[in-house]
């Protein structure tokens, strides 16, 4: 289960790291100034991103952490509520810090979708490991409250 769970933090790190710096080439490459390019710009993000998703679930399957659609579905629903949690965290101007940030995320989301897709494991650490992702958004959102008020 522990090299099921490396395998799938690796390639999703990587992935990570690679959708990360293809956003930002696509967002400096459509250079939205106004408000009327935000929609093809959005656009073109959830086009790198559902292409993406593919890719993590193919690479999976090619290292071995099978059923890689299962395990790379379950990943983005977790980037996805890390992505909610993480707008109350300080923002930083550094490049490189985003770029770790993005691979230290779809690390840990492959990681534990590795985990919670993973036939040995028992149905409470599952239901443990759902609920300790969801947390993560009201946790956000009272820490969000706390540092910037109503």
């Amino acid at each position: 289960m522990r090299g099921r769970m490396g395998r799938a933090a690796v390639v999703c790190a990587a992935l990570g790291v690679w959708w990360w710096a293809t956003v930002r080439l696509a967002w400096s490459g459509v250079g939205c100034q106004e408000w009327g390019c935000l929609v093809p710009a959005v656009g073109v993000v959830v086009v790198i991103s559902l292409a993406l998703l593919a890719g993590i679930a193919f690479a999976l399957e090619r290292v071995g952490v099978r059923p890689g659609r299962r395990v790379a579905l379950v990943a983005a629903g977790m980037l996805v509520v890390f992505r909610v949690a993480g707008e109350s965290l300080p923002s930083s101007t550094s490049s490189l810090a985003h770029a770790a940030v993005a691979g230290a995320a779809f690390a840990v989301a492959g990681a534990l979708g590795a985990f919670v897709t993973e036939a040995g494991v028992a149905r409470r650490w599952r239901v443990a490991a759902w609920l300790g992702v969801a947390a993560l958004v009201p946790v956000a959102f009272v820490a969000s409250l706390t540092r910037y008020g109503l």
